[in-house]
């Protein structure tokens, strides 16, 4: 699969950047609306609990609730949810290189690698971890 048919896999910042109309780079957009006509756009399980961790700690204001705002963001991107399996998270815990410690961001760089998907975000060490070369990234 070339790296421009390849799956997508929004981290749960990019989810909340699209689902606020935020301005995302625009070769960005245009590889997220391909992959999600092709059923090929997923995003991780993991990002509802992020969302509602957010919600419940106050760092994130949504106007509707968050297991709806989830639904209805995988709904209206035709995303479809990333498997979270235990080679995954043991994964997550065995990443090559130098990640940085947040442990939801290790499940979604784990979940690249094993599911062969580039991961979409605006986060800086994701970001630089992807240069290193041990996850695919795509900047949003």
């Amino acid at each position: 699969m070339s790296e421009g048919t390849s799956a997508l896999l929004l981290d749960t910042c990019a989810l909340i950047f699209i689902a606020n109309g935020d301005r995302i780079e625009p070769v960005a957009r245009q590889r997220i609306s391909e992959a999600a006509a092709d059923n090929r756009l997923y995003v991780s399980p993991m990002s509802a609990w992020e969302i509602g961790v957010g919600v419940a700690k106050g760092r994130l204001s949504l106007p509707i609730a968050p297991l709806d705002f989830f639904q209805r963001f995988l709904e209206r991107m035709e995303a479809q949810l990333s498997e979270v399996s235990p080679s995954i998270l043991i994964n997550s815990a065995n990443l090559p290189g130098r990640p940085h410690k947040d442990p939801m961001d290790r499940i979604l760089m784990a979940s690249a690698r094993v599911l062969d998907m580039v991961l979409v975000t605006r986060d800086g060490p994701i970001l630089s971890y992807g240069s290193e070369g041990h996850v695919r990234t795509l900047a949003c």
